[in-house]
């Protein structure tokens, strides 16, 4: 019997207040000067900032299993952060990126 593990995928998009405000440099860094804004959210949510941006969404995750950012994949109006326990494939039916969920649509 296969195990089961917790994934979850969220999509912070790009070009928005909200981005733009998460994306600050707050440490006074000046290598983060020269980043894009959508480089320095990468960058914020790859130092653990993610549960401090949106704290509502960790709110309901199981306090037993731990998720870790494992992959951040980018598209022209968003950035897609895939955690989980471990890594594994994602279900393309379950999926938010719009990429995946709709070529599948097409063949039902």
């Amino acid at each position: 019997m296969k195990a089961t593990s917790t994934q979850q995928e969220i999509l912070l998009m790009t070009g928005t207040s909200f981005a733009n405000r998460q994306s600050e440099d707050k440490s006074g860094n000046d290598k983060s000067k020269n980043l894009s804004q959508r480089e320095r959210l990468e960058e914020a949510c790859w130092n653990g900032l993610l549960k401090e941006m949106l704290p509502e969404v960790f709110k309901e995750v199981d306090k037993e299993k731990e998720l870790y950012l494992w992959h951040i994949k980018e598209a022209s109006s968003f950035i897609e952060l895939e955690l989980a326990e471990f890594p594994e494939e994602k279900d393309s039916h379950l999926s938010l990126d719009p990429y995946v969920f709709l070529p599948v649509q097409f063949y039902s």
